[in-house]
C-alpha cells in the first residue's frame, strides 16, 4: 500500500465515525500530513457542525502550513451551515490536497477542486476513489435521484422462510443478529414495514439501545387499519410513526390515527409499485438519506420489482420449518430468467452465534446509479 493510500484509508476510517450523525450531509474524513507524518485529523461529526477539513486544520494548527491534506470528498466551496472549506484550506497555507472522490452535489461538482488549483495548491485525485464513492453512496443517491438509499433486511431459516405457515417468526435469528439490526436501526432515517408484519409481530421498530438517529417508523397500510392498541401507536414518545395509506383510505380510520399523534400520509397510485415509488420520492423530499425496510415479503418484493433496493442485510438461521404456505423473504412479480438475477458486490459474510449474516450492495451499472 502506498503512502497516499495509507493516509486516505485513515481518512475513510475517520469519516465512517459520522454515520448516523451527519445525514443528510455526506460522511467525510480528513488528515493533515507534514513530512510523511499525520499532524492533524478530523471528521464531520454531526449535521450542522464543522466539516472534516476544519476539524483537521484546527487539530494541526500551524503545522498545516506547507502540509498535504487528504480528504475523502472534494472540499466544499460554498456557504452553507458552515463556511467554505476551500477558503479555510487556502488560508491555512496547505501545499497540496488529495481527494478521494468528487462531490456529486451540483453546487460543488468540481468547483472546489478548481478553486484550490487556482490558488496554487497542488490537487490530486484518484486515491481509493471506489472506497470513497461507497462511503457517500446514500448521499450521492439522494443528490442525484431525489430518493433515499434503501436497505432491505430480513431474517430467514435455512430453507428460506420468513415465518411459519401460521405467521409466527419470533425469533428466527439469535441475539447477536438482533443486536446488529438494532445498531442498523439507530443509523437510518426510517424503518419501513408492511401492515401484515405489524399484525403478525406487533413490533416496536426502535433501536435498543438508541443510536445516533431516531428513525421514523413507517407502516404501509393502504386502508389505515393500524390498531390503536399496537406497540407502535402506544409508543409515540419513543419515535414518530408514519402510516402510509392509499387515497381511498376511510376518513374515520385516518382520524382515529391522527388523533393519537400519528402522521398519516396519502400516496397516489393505483398499484403497490406506483405507491411505493411515490413514497420514495416523498422520503427524498423530506431529506431522508437512508431507510431500512424490514418486511414483509410483499413490500420487499415490490421494491425488488422496482429495482429500488441498494443494500441487503440477511440473517440466515440454521433452522428448518418447511411449509408451502410459509413465505420467503421476497414476493412480488419476480424475474423470469436466472441471468437477470440481482447480484451483490462488496459482499461480507459473518457467523453470529450460529446465524450466517450476509450483507452487500446491489451491483449496478454506472448508468443505473445516475
Amino acid at each position: 500500500m502506498s503512502d497516499d493510500q495509507e493516509f486516505m484509508l485513515r481518512a475513510l476510517e475517520l469519516a465512517a465515525r459520522g454515520r448516523g450523525w451527519v445525514e443528510p450531509n455526506p460522511l467525510v474524513g480528513c488528515v493533515v500530513v507534514q513530512a510523511g507524518e499525520i499532524v492533524g485529523e478530523g471528521w464531520h461529526r454531526r449535521y450542522g457542525g464543522p466539516h472534516a477539513e476544519i476539524e483537521a486544520l484546527s487539530s494541526s494548527g500551524e503545522r498545516a502550513r506547507g502540509a498535504v491534506v487528504y480528504v475523502t470528498l472534494e472540499p466544499c466551496c460554498h456557504e452553507g451551515k458552515t463556511g467554505p472549506c476551500t477558503k479555510a484550506l487556502i488560508e491555512a497555507g496547505v501545499a497540496g490536497v488529495v481527494v478521494g472522490c468528487q462531490d456529486p452535489n451540483p453546487v460543488v461538482a468540481g468547483r472546489g477542486l478548481a478553486e484550490l488549483h487556482a490558488a496554487g495548491i497542488e490537487v490530486r485525485t484518484g486515491v481509493l476513489t471506489e472506497q470513497a464513492h461507497q462511503l457517500i453512496a446514500p448521499f450521492a443517491k439522494l443528490t442525484s435521484t431525489g430518493k433515499p438509499w434503501v436497505t432491505a433486511k430480513w431474517a430467514m431459516t435455512l430453507d428460506g422462510k420468513l415465518a411459519s405457515r401460521t405467521g409466527n417468526s419470533q425469533w428466527i435469528s439469535g441475539e447477536a443478529s438482533r443486536a446488529v439490526v438494532h445498531r442498523l436501526r439507530g443509523e437510518v432515517d426510517a424503518i419501513v414495514v408492511g401492515r401484515g408484519t405489524v399484525e403478525a409481530d406487533d413490533p416496536l421498530l426502535t433501536a435498543r439501545p438508541p443510536g445516533p438517529r431516531t428513525a421514523a417508523r413507517v407502516v404501509l397500510d393502504r386502508l389505515a387499519s393500524l390498531s390503536v392498541d399496537s406497540q407502535l401507536a402506544q409508543t409515540l414518545a419513543e419515535g414518530p410513526v408514519l402510516v402510509v395509506v392509499a387515497s381511498d383510505a376511510p376518513a374515520d380510520r385516518i382520524e382515529r390515527l391522527t388523533s393519537l399523534g400519528i402522521e398519516v400520509l396519502k400516496v397516489e397510485g393505483k398499484s403497490e409499485a406506483s405507491r411505493m415509488d411515490f413514497l420514495l420520492a416523498e422520503m427524498g423530499r423530506r431529506q431522508w438519506t437512508h431507510v431500512m425496510v424490514e418486511g414483509g415479503a410483499h413490500v420487499l418484493g415490490t421494491l425488488l420489482d422496482l429495482n429500488a433496493i441498494d443494500e441487503i442485510h440477511a440473517f440466515i438461521a440454521p433452522k428448518l420449518i418447511g411449509g408451502v404456505e410459509s413465505l420467503g423473504p421476497t414476493a412480488g412479480k419476480g424475474l423470469a430468467q436466472m441471468a437477470d438475477a440481482v447480484e451483490l458486490n462488496s459482499v461480507e459474510v459473518e457467523v453470529l452465534e450460529g446465524d450466517v449474516y450476509i450483507h452487500g450492495r446491489v451491483a449496478r451499472d454506472a448508468c443505473q446509479e445516475s
